[in-house]
Formats: C-alpha cells, structure tokens, sequence
C-alpha cells in the first residue's frame, strides 16, 4: 500500500489539501480538499472524498453548511477530478465561500 499526502499553498491565505491511499496501483481511498484561512482558522471550502464508500463533492459555507454531491466516478476518476477543479476554480470557490454565496 502507498500513501501520498501533500499540501500546495494557492495564494495568500488559501491552499490545497491532497492525500490518497493506493493498493496495487488501485486508488483505494481520496481526499482533495481547497482551505481557506479565517479568523486564524483554516475551513474547509470543498473537499473531495470517498469516506461514505462512495466518491463525493462536500461545499461549504461560511455560516456552516454543507451540501453533498455524489460523483458517480470511479475513485481513481473523483480524484483527477478534483486536483483539475481546485487547480482550475480555487479563487472562483474562495471568493463565493468568503462572499457567503
């Protein structure tokens, strides 16, 4: 089994979050994940996941919810996906966060 954990700053305040577990050179399990810093905290804004057993999309708001959208992907698929869109729509998902949108 293989493990790969990293953190990528984006801009100021801002940064990535990515980790994901391979057996065999299978994607067993994911976690993609866009932060942002508030008030001396770090808050999730999107992350990508499998942690129900099914590949997934959380956004977060500012006031504290949170929607779930289920990617019908392979893991492997969700987690291309989701390094591709945080690298793509980072400010985009940082600004409508910090907007309360």
């Amino acid at each position: 089994m293989s493990v790969t954990e990293y953190v990528i700053p984006l801009g100021e305040n801002v940064r990535k979050r990515h980790y994901h577990k391979t057996s065999k050179g299978k994607v067993i399990g994911f976690v993609v994940q866009l932060e942002v810093l508030v008030d001396d905290q770090w808050k999730v804004v999107i992350r990508y996941d499998c942690a129900h057993g099914f590949a997934h999309i959380d956004r977060y708001y500012l006031d504290g919810r949170k929607v779930k959208k289920e990617l019908h992907l392979k893991l492997s698929e969700a987690l291309t996906l989701a390094d591709e869109d945080i690298k793509e729509n980072w400010k985009n998902y940082q600004k409508a966060f910090l907007e309360g949108k």
